[in-house]
């Protein structure tokens, strides 16, 4: 008869390594790409953790499971041309919230189909509203073991006037966070730009 401890061990092994994944779309490109940050902190993930364990230590890509997350921000998010309009009727602002989920989509299309392609168990949503209480929020409910997110790299001064959600993450979230710095020469003039 097998004690506790082994039970617990067994269940241990046979269950999956969940990673939350928060994406968001391009500064400089706009929907439907993806941000440098989140793109090299999504692709590390697969190139460091998921596909080394494929043939190193006996895991499976199916012994992952990554969850994508993506926070359409309603203010920051919306489209320009929205901003000239006039809205007659409340079906006006429908078909308005559906041109910015279909945004959102076409970007965790863009992740779900590089998973697909490479036979990653994934699950990817979207939710609206403020980026580092969301992702801390869905974090807490779906207990993954490590949340990943891209960084920008922002200096002191930047990150004291525009604060950074990955900051937040890391000392808000209930998991062990993981933030992945995008590559000096992937850093746009701007550093804020991504």
């Amino acid at each position: 008869m097998a004690s506790g401890n082994e039970e617990e061990k067994k269940e241990q092994s046979t269950s999956k390594t969940r990673i939350l994944i928060a994406v968001s779309h391009s500064s400089i490109k706009g929907y439907p790409h993806a941000s440098i940050s989140s793109d090299t902190a999504f692709h590390w993930v697969l190139d460091k953790l998921v596909k080394p364990t494929s043939s190193s230590i006996g895991h499976r890509r199916e012994d992952f499971e990554l969850s994508i997350l993506h926070i359409q921000v309603p203010d920051e998010d919306g489209p320009d041309d929205d901003l000239d309009s006039v809205y007659e009727s409340a079906s006006d602002f429908h078909s308005m919230k559906e041109r910015e989920l279909t945004r959102g989509l076409h970007l965790l299309e863009h992740f779900v189909r590089i998973c697909d392609d490479a036979k990653i168990p994934c699950k990817a949503w979207i939710k609206a509203g403020d980026p580092k209480e969301l992702i801390c929020k869905e974090a807490a409910k779906l207990q993954p073991d490590m949340l990943v997110l891209g960084s920008r790299g922002l200096k002191t001064m930047q990150r004291m006037f525009v604060g950074t959600v990955s900051l937040y993450c890391t000392t808000h979230a209930t998991c062990p966070v993981l933030v992945i710095k995008r590559k000096p020469q992937d850093t746009p003039d701007d550093p804020m730009d991504d």
